[in-house]
């Protein structure tokens, strides 16, 4: 079958690897129809995330068709369309019983590699690196799904595919960065980063009863994406300095709660943007924290923090004496999608949510690496590419 490898840094190409096939009963082969890239898959690109491997298949946000099942698979059948939920659980372990299912115990089988750098293995996720299990990712004809009964959804028919690819990692990730937020009723919510994410956390703030949400962006139609579907206010960090505008937005007190959709790659401005650059260049530091310093020192006394946006590993010069005399609290993580997978086609339904907007570069698979391009350099007013694998 025909997949989109990485071979280095930035260096993609479309090659011809050997077929997945059903290596465990509990598996199940979906053929793909729609893979979407995703602002995580950057870090992978741009060389920040180790245990990449030349030939590595990339891609974790997908839809497709059932053609083979498992012995042991009992929820799917043959033929049905279903969105696969990037992160990988296996459905048994205390943690997906708790529906954290980023957390699982099983499903990454290259657990002593993470215990190396995070103390706990966490769950493995689809085309993201052999840090996180090695298993070949969805920019691919067909790909094989573990724990397929608990990771891939049957698509309800009144969902159409361009909402559907997106509840397999960008919805959910941006419903569960606006549910750690704490949100409650009233109050105001700033979210770094209008990219899919960030577009999706904000429409989900406003469902769980946001009364303002302020987008922050350096791309003014990712911006506008945000103020036209999300109805947020919307600041450039390029020309606007962050903290005094929201001071000003919110009468001096600063957000209830602030959202990082950004994660290790942020650019910022100044002295602080080059300090940043600088050190992570020559691996002195492995993420760009812009975002969460300016969180932190946004956020209003006793508010929130949640973190969604990807961090790798070590970050300088964060503020947590502001942080600590603030009395803030932050949560993060990778999100949990089949926990809400079922409430997000609900919403979907009800028009609550929309995420069809984000597919702005409908492309074939043989155009990969041009996609990749296009989203890494923001042009053409790319909010997410999105592959068709079975396209000529």
């Amino acid at each position: 079958m025909k997949a989109l490898c990485w071979n280095g840094v930035r260096n993609l190409n479309v090659e011809t690897v050997e077929d997945p096939k059903i290596l465990n009963p509990r598996d199940a082969l979906v053929k793909v129809t729609m893979s979407s890239v995703c602002g995580s898959d950057l870090h992978l690109i741009n060389g920040f995330i180790p245990s990449m491997q030349a030939g590595d298949i990339l891609g974790h946000e997908f839809i497709g068709e059932v053609v083979e099942v498992g012995p042991e698979v009992h929820q799917l059948t043959v033929g049905d369309r279903v969105v696969v939920v990037s992160v990988i659980g296996c459905g048994e372990c205390s943690y997906c019983k708790e529906q954290l299912w980023s957390l699982c115990d099983n499903s990454n089988p290259h657990a002593v590699i993470q215990e190396k750098i995070f103390q706990y293995p966490t769950a493995g996720i689809f085309g993201y690196s052999h840090l996180f299990g090695g298993y070949a990712g969805s920019h691919a004809e067909y790909i094989r799904v573990p724990f397929a009964d608990y990771g891939a959804f049957k698509i309800p028919e009144d969902i159409p595919d361009e909402q559907a690819v997106f509840v397999s990692d960008g919805v959910p990730t941006g419903y569960m960065a606006a549910e750690m937020a704490g949100i409650k009723p009233g109050d105001i919510v700033a979210v770094w980063g209008a990219g899919g994410v960030g577009q999706m956390a904000i429409q989900s703030a406003y469902h769980l009863g946001a009364e303002r949400v302020i987008a922050i962006d350096g791309l003014d139609y990712r911006l506008a994406a945000a103020a036209t579907h999300g109805h947020a206010e919307v600041l450039n960090y390029k020309d606007t300095n962050v903290l005094e505008a929201l001071k000003e937005a919110t009468g001096g007190r600063g957000p209830d709660c602030c959202i990082d959709a950004v994660g290790m790659e942020a650019n910022s401005t100044g002295i602080e943007h080059y300090y940043d650059r600088t050190k992570q260049f020559f691996k002195l530091e492995t993420d760009r924290p812009a975002v969460l310093r300016q969180a932190i020192a946004a956020c209003r006394k006793g508010g929130t923090l949640s973190v969604v946006g990807v961090y790798a590993g070590f970050a300088d010069k964060i503020p947590m004496g502001l942080f600590l005399n603030k009395a803030l609290t932050m949560r993060g993580g990778q999100m949990h999608g089949q926990r809400y997978v079922p409430l997000l086609f609900d919403l979907i339904r009800k028009g609550k949510i929309d995420p069809a907007f984000m597919l702005t570069h409908p492309m074939p698979l043989r155009k990969g690496s041009e996609a990749y391009e296009l989203f890494n350099r923001r042009t053409d007013g790319c909010i997410r590419a999105v592959l068709m694998p079975q396209a000529s």
